[in-house]
This record gives structure tokens, C-alpha cells and sequence, in this order.
């Protein structure tokens, strides 16, 4: 079956949508942390954590929805959709009664309609995900786009209610501030489910099949199974703090969050899993692979070049975690590895090609081999970390978050070694060795020339130091990589097809002119 998807474009709009929301999003955290009190942004940051335990369950039918829409199954689409809001819906009635009790055991009353508040987010990242899970398999980059309309609607109306709040209101101001901030997030929702909606109108008027609900309840066994198993597998973080204390967990998470920006680069391969459903081209795979090493390693070399800075722009006291951090860089880049060859995996898994999906067959597949892996994981971890935490790092913060990552780091690479060898066993990829021998040559010019480089502690001058690095990386290999040189033009070229499609013809030839008088 043909698709249409355009692998390097897409996965570029949705990597670059990605990194954009990393600065939209500290935006808007400063608006609420600079509003608000300590405690009141903990109080926020209750609310998600509560929200995770209605929303286990957001992408069960979604997983299978990409999979029946990519190969054109009629009716997978809204059949998904209903479903979805069908979870959605349950889910919110089950959490609404529970808001009252929850705010009193709390001892925070005053912040209950927040909390009833938070149930409209429920039901709209149910429908998030669903749609989401049919644009992935028909136009993937609409992704990036729904991105980028909910962030920069989000941080208008919150700067706009924010400040308003600010010249006419002082008592209860923490209060208000969360309040504006959580209208903001759940418009900008709203603005983003309609986009969504709009793209899908068309395979939202196809008949319902039951019959694909039916079978994806059944598939839903596996996929409770894998989030069980994840959810399992945090539990070390759980005996860090035990066991560590709580700034133990606040060294890990710092080093944490800069070292998660480098999983972001598996966003340019977030087309092939649709596109592998659809078509099985091998040669799709190498090409991904290529793109997401090509800004995955100097990604890695960048943070282990200058994790000081990284760290110091977060705040000035986990400046001490950059073993943490250059650790980290590295196990993001074992996870982005193995996302997409999970991707691979699980997009040439024939088990539901004919939209049935046996149970027996299922316990079988490798969608299940690889859902069993977290188990593997805590198994090995939780036993370790115990140990270790107990014997050589009790209420020691900096070397328990040190001896949680290692632990975690090395149990990951020994999954990721089992994943790659079920994907070999079921498919030849062909590993690009010459362009990765020139990404590692140019990214360690780049991380050797930051490393020597007096390291900045301020936002500005250490977002420049990154810039600048990766121009240096950019320049090198574009000299000494084919393909590399190859990609940016082809990358270029979609974009500017895309801008004229966009712009009136008048202007287009105006541009055009322009473009080959330069």
C-alpha cells in the first residue's frame, strides 16, 4: 500500500516543533513560578501528578488506531476517536467525585476549582492522543504544527491573563495566577484539538467498526501489561528519595531534564513506524537512522562537553551533578536508540495486518517481547538500587543520584542489547558505520572546542556556546558527509515547497526572483 508520508520533512517539523517548546515551556513555567508562591506551584504540580494516574490508560486505544489507519482500515479512525472519549469520559466522572475529598485530605480547599478545572484536561489528551495516533499515520507533521498553535496560544493567554490579573487584583493573587494558567493551558487545548479535528474531518465520517474495538480491547491486555511494567520501573525513584533524600531526587531530575532534550532528536524518525505499516521499504529505516544520529551524538557530545553550564542555568546549587548529567546524556541516547528500533520492530509486526488480533499470537509477537522489557529492568534495578542506596549512599543526595544512575544506565543498555536482537532476527538493518564514524569525528571537534571554552553560567551566553557548537558541527560535516549535505538540501527544498504552497502565486514569483537573482 502507498504512503504518502515525507519521512525527513515530518520528522524535521516535529524535532523542530519539540526543541521550540522547550523555550515556551520555561516561559511558562517563569510566568507561574514568578506569581506564585512555593508552595502554590506545588500545589500545580500535584494537579499533573494526580492527572497521570486518570490518564494510564490515553494510549491503549490510540497504539492500535495507528496501526489500523496506516493501513487503511475504514472507520479505524473514528472508531478510535469514540473510543478514546469513550475512556475519556469514564475516566473523568471516576475523578470528579474524588476532587472534594482529595482537597480536604490535602487541607487546601481554596484551590478545589482547580482541581475541577484540571478534569476538562483530562478528556482533552484523551482526544489529543487518539488524534494524534491518526495524523501520525496520515500526515505526521500536522503533529509538529498542533505542537507549536497549543504552545504559543498558551503562553499569549497567560502572559495576557497574568498580567491583567496583576493591575487589578493583589489579594489572592497565587491563587488567580494558577487560575490564569490553568484556563490558558486547557483554551490552548481546545484551540489544538480543533486544529486536529479539522485535518480529520473527512475519516471522522466513515461508519464506526465495532469490530475494530472489539479486537483493540483485547489488545489492550499487552498494553496495560507495558504500562504496568513502566510504571514498575520508576520505582527506583521512589527508593532515591527513600533512601537518598529528597535532594538526592532533585540532583537526578536537574540533570535530567537537560539530558531528556537529546531523546527529542527520535522525533525525526516519528514517520517511519506509519510509513513501515504501510510500505516495509528498508532502505526507509537506514535513511531515519542517518537522521537521528546525525543530532543525537552532538547532542551527547554537547552535554558531556559542558554540563556545567547546562546545569547552572536550571540553578546555581546542581551546578555539582554533571557526572549525573554526562551519564544521563548517555543513557537518553541508549533510550532514543531504542525507540526507534522499537519503532522498526513493531512496524513490521504482521500480527494485525488483517484487523484481528489474536491473544494467543499476541503473548507471542514481538510487540509483546518488547512490553516484557521494563520487567526485565526492575528486576534488575529495584534489587540493586536497594542494596547499594542501603550500604553505600544512605543520605548521601549527589552519590545515591549518582549510584540510581548508573544502575539505571547499565540495566538500559542490557535491554536495548535484547531489543537489537530480536530486531535483527526479524529484520536486516543495514547500520550506517562510514556516516557515523563522520558524525563522531565532527561532534567530538565540537565538544572538544566547548569543553576548552570558559564555560558560561548564565542563559544567554550558554544557549550562544550551544548555538555555536553546533554551527561548528554543522560546518564540518557538511564538508566531510554526502549524505549529510544531501539531507539539509532535501530538507530545505521541502520547506521552501511548502512556503509556496502556502503563499498567494503573485508573491511566490516575487520570491522566486529574488531567489535566483541571490
Amino acid at each position: 500500500m502507498e504512503n504518502k508520508i515525507r519521512l525527513q520533512y515530518s520528522g524535521f517539523i516535529i524535532f523542530a516543533a519539540r526543541m521550540l517548546s522547550i523555550a515556551t515551556g520555561m516561559i511558562f513555567v517563569l510566568l507561574i513560578t514568578r506569581n506564585t508562591t512555593e508552595e502554590q506551584y506545588g500545589i500545580w504540580s500535584n494537579i499533573f501528578d494526580l492527572m497521570a494516574y486518570f490518564m494510564l490508560l490515553a494510549s491503549v486505544i490510540p497504539f492500535w488506531t495507528t496501526r489500523f489507519v496506516a493501513r487503511g482500515k475504514d472507520g479505524a479512525a473514528k472508531t478510535g476517536f469514540v473510543a478514546n472519549l469513550t475512556i475519556a469520559v469514564i475516566a473523568t466522572l471516576i475523578y470528579i467525585p474524588l476532587v472534594p475529598i482529595i482537597t480536604s485530605v490535602l487541607g487546601i480547599n481554596e484551590y478545589i476549582i482547580l482541581y475541577f478545572m484540571a478534569s476538562v484536561y483530562i478528556i482533552e489528551l484523551y482526544l489529543v492522543n487518539v488524534l494524534e495516533a491518526t495524523l501520525r499515520a496520515k500526515k505526521p507533521e500536522a503533529l509538529g504544527y498542533g505542537l507549536l498553535i497549543e504552545e504559543a496560544c498558551k503562553i499569549t493567554l497567560a502572559y495576557v491573563l497574568i498580567s491583567a490579573l496583576q493591575q487589578r487584583l493583589v489579594l489572592q493573587k497565587g491563587l488567580l495566577s494558577l487560575l490564569a494558567a490553568m484556563i490558558s493551558l486547557v483554551t490552548a487545548i481546545i484551540i489544538q484539538v480543533a486544529y486536529y479535528l479539522k485535518l480529520v474531518f473527512a475519516d471522522l465520517k466513515q461508519k464506526i467498526r465495532w469490530d475494530y474495538a472489539k479486537e483493540w480491547i483485547k489488545g489492550s491486555v499487552a498494553n496495560i501489561y507495558n504500562v504496568m511494567g513502566n510504571q514498575l520501573a520508576t520505582f527506583i525513584f521512589i527508593l532515591l528519595i527513600l533512601y537518598g533524600g529528597k535532594a538526592a531526587r532533585g540532583e537526578y531530575q536537574a540533570a535530567a531534564t537537560i539530558a531528556n532534550i537529546i531523546t527529542y532528536s527520535y522525533f525525526l524518525a516519528f514517520a517511519l513506524y506509519p510509513k513501515l505499516l504501510a510500505e516495509k521499504k528498508l532502505e526507509d529505516v537506514t535513511t531515519s537512522l542517518r537522521t537521528v544520529l546525525m543530532f543525537a551524538i552532538p547532542m551527547v557530545a554537547g552535554a558531556i562537553a559542558m554540563p556545567d553550564s547546562f546545569l547552572t542555568i536550571l540553578n546555581v546549587t546542581y551546578g555539582k551533578a554533571t557526572r549525573i548529567l554526562r551519564l544521563l546524556a548517555c543513557d537518553a541516547f541508549i533510550r532514543t536508540i531504542s525507540n526507534f528500533f522499537t519503532s522498526v520492530l513493531f512496524g513490521f509486526e504482521r500480527l494485525d495486518e488483517k484487523a484481528k488480533i489474536p491473544l494467543k499470537q499476541l503473548v507471542k509477537s514481538n510487540i509483546f517481547k518488547v512490553f516484557t522489557l521494563p520487567y526485565i529492568h526492575s528486576a534488575i534495578t529495584l534489587p540493586t538500587a536497594f542494596y547499594v542506596l542501603t550500604n553505600f549512599a544512605y543520605n548521601q543526595p549527589l552519590q545515591a543520584a549518582l549510584y540510581v544512575t548508573i544502575i539505571n544506565m547499565s540495566a538500559r543498555f542490557a535491554m536495548f542489547l535484547i531489543l537489537y536482537i530480536i530486531v535483527r532476527k526479524t529484520v536486516q538493518v543495514i547500520i550506517p558505520w562510514r556516516n557515523i564514524l563522520n558524525y563522531v569525528f565532527a561532534a567530538t571537534v565540537m565538544g572538544v572546542i566547548l569543553y576548552a571554552i570558559p564555560h558560561p553560567t548564565r542563559i544567554t551566553p550558554t544557549i550562544g556556546a550551544a548555538i555555536a557548537g553546533g554551527l561548528i558541527y554543522i560546518i564540518l560535516l557538511m564538508i566531510i558527509d554526502k549524505e549529510a549535505r544531501s539531507l539539509i538540501r532535501s530538507i530545505w527544498s521541502e520547506i521552501r515547497t511548502e512556503i509556496r504552497n502556502i503563499l498567494p502565486n503573485s508573491i511566490n514569483r516575487k520570491v522566486e526572483n529574488l531567489w535566483k537573482k541571490s
